[in-house]
């Protein structure tokens, strides 16, 4: 279903790609495994990320910490930092990278970073950590000859520390009876799919043209809306705890409609893209102080902390002042692109009349 949909990435995952480069740099400067000058000019390419700031610097300096104490409390260990890890034994194609690895001889440890603050991911268990460590094992096992196997998940924005400890005999029982299996049953497209918990679709590239999760969240049609309350007590809660899913699945098909027109590989009968809303923005606001100043209105008029709204500095000067003024610093961006029936005013995006829209 997903084969040739490219992959889409998300501002929280450049932010969680920022923070986990943060750590390693900051790791690899404390295990001594950088030289000065590549530290700091890795550090200088993080810093001006648009995600880098003191908050960050704050949470990954937690990790950081915890991820050492740890590290120097185990006698004669080693540690491993972004180790792509391979468990195709286990499940052919299988792979990943695990954050840090710390080996030492009968024992093993993972430590993952979750820098999200969404929901807190609890280590028991947690199929992903099991997965790295088996790769770890395939990896490093002959050296060290693990027993034991701790997973530890670190969530610093929410203050979860969770870990998990399994013996490296249970961990090769499960991987020999659960994930072999399983691997052998997705490969050959076999297994059920329970398209009920979101979960199980969370990054479903194909969830917009399902047919199968379609027909799963619109079961809900076997309610007959004739009356409001023609529906018993325990329907509406059967409804309300739907909502969720259906809201999810909706964005999902709305994201792919609203690409495909946009793309213009589909024309959708009753709909459009259209720009959405916006607000104008003041491209440099020092600038603009400067100019109100010269044209002699006072700073308390129109700085508070910063410069004050357009709305109220438009208000203050007058429109036709204000567009004299600030005109050429004022920027009103395109708005993001919006799935509307064709009974919206808004013109089509890349149709003539968007067109004769930016000429007027």
């Amino acid at each position: 279903m997903e084969m040739g949909i490219p992959d889409t990435g998300s501002a929280y995952a450049a932010e969680g790609t920022t923070a986990h480069s943060l750590v390693e740099l900051k790791l690899r400067q404390a295990t001594n495994q950088i030289l000065d000058s590549e530290y700091e000019t890795r550090m200088a390419k993080i810093k001006a990320s648009d995600f880098y700031n003191q908050s960050m610097e704050d949470y990954t300096d937690a990790h950081v910490g915890l991820v050492m104490e740890d590290y120097n409390a185990i006698p004669d260990a080693d540690i491993m930092l972004e180790e792509r890890v391979d468990y195709s034994e286990w499940a052919p194609g299988g792979y990943g990278t695990s954050d840090t690895i710390i080996a030492t001889t009968g024992r093993l440890e993972i430590w993952d970073l979750k820098y999200g603050k969404g929901v807190k991911v609890r280590a028991n268990h947690n199929v992903q950590l099991m997965l790295y460590a088996l790769g770890a094992i395939a990896e490093y096992n002959l050296a060290y000859e693990f027993e034991t196997v701790k997973m530890t998940i670190s969530q610093p924005r929410l203050g979860n520390v969770d870990s998990f400890e399994i013996s490296y005999k249970d961990l090769m029982d499960w991987a020999e009876t659960v994930v072999k299996p399983a691997a052998d049953d997705a490969l050959n497209g076999a297994g059920e799919w329970n398209f009920d918990d979101p979960s199980t679709w969370h990054f479903y590239k194909a969830a917009g043209f399902c047919r199968h999760l379609a027909e799963t969240n619109l079961r809900i049609r076997q309610y007959e809306f004739k009356e409001a309350n023609s529906l018993k007590p325990d329907e509406i809660a059967d409804i309300l705890s739907q909502t969720d899913r259906i809201r999810k699945w909706l964005d999902a098909v709305e994201f792919y409609a609203t690409k495909q027109v946009l793309d213009g590989k589909m024309a959708l009968p009753g709909y459009k893209v259209v720009a959405g809303r916006s607000n104008r923005k003041i491209t440099d606001e020092s600038a603009a102080e400067d100019v109100l100043r010269k044209a002699g209105y006072l700073k308390r008029d129109i700085v508070q902390t910063k410069l004050e709204s357009i709305t109220k500095l438009e208000k203050l000067t007058g429109k036709d002042k204000f567009a004299e003024l600030l005109g050429s610093l004022i920027i009103k961006p395109e708005g993001k692109p919006t799935l509307v029936p064709d009974s919206d005013s808004r013109p089509a995006m890349g149709s003539i009349a968007e067109a004769q829209n930016d000429f007027k």
